[in-house]
């Protein structure tokens, strides 16, 4: 097994001559974002494909999260996690950073893409956390934990506490009261996908 130090020298060599990766190994990156990309669009595809056919709510909205996983697996290569910063790993901890910045650059990607927004993401990943933020903070008004399919001017009424509320209208998720469009975010994934195709066609 190679040694940290021996990760630590790499990721220098790899930072100073080629500013966060080998081109010899972008094409790596590029099956790989690929992969997430194929995966969203699929699972968008799904929901399209059982908003179609009025799926049952829960059906609906776990294309939707299915789909948005994927989406958090793509942004995390063009916006790497800035957790798990180690005085052992500095290296290896701005390689991913200049990976990410890289990366961005070749796919023209901004910082006002709505990939950088990692909120929803967030929302599915930590929804037990989120959960018990919510019941500890609402104790009174109509709680509605299963999932729903309706307008999300619903949330925006003070007694109503929306678990998850599906609006394929504005292609809105609701997640404990919180409004996500993910509209936004299939158009970028979109884009990304075509560009990667035309890149290695």
């Amino acid at each position: 097994m190679i040694s940290n130090e021996e990760l630590e020298h790499r990721a220098e060599i790899t930072l100073d001559t080629c500013g966060g990766i080998q081109p010899m190994h972008m094409a790596f990156y590029g099956i790989s974002i690929r992969y997430s990309a194929e995966r969203a669009l699929a699972a968008f595809e799904l929901y399209d494909y059982l908003a179609q056919e009025n799926a049952d709510p829960a059906s609906q909205i776990s294309a939707v999260q299915e789909a948005v996983g994927h989406v958090g697996a793509l942004s995390r290569y063009f916006w790497p996690s800035t957790a798990g910063k180690k005085k052992t790993e500095l290296k290896q901890y701005e390689l991913k950073l200049a990976r990410g910045e890289k990366l961005r650059k070749q796919f023209k990607i901004t910082e006002e893409s709505p990939l950088s927004d990692r909120d929803l993401r967030n929302a599915w990943e930590h929804f037990d956390e989120k959960l018990d933020t919510y019941v500890l903070s609402n104790d009174a008004g109509y709680f509605f934990p299963t999932p729903m399919i309706e307008s999300h001017e619903l949330a925006d009424h003070p007694v109503g506490k929306i678990f998850k509320l599906l609006d394929p209208e504005a292609e809105c998720l609701v997640l404990l009261g919180k409004k996500f469009f993910f509209g936004p975010l299939r158009t970028e994934v979109e884009r990304i996908f075509a560009a990667n195709e035309q890149e290695n066609s």
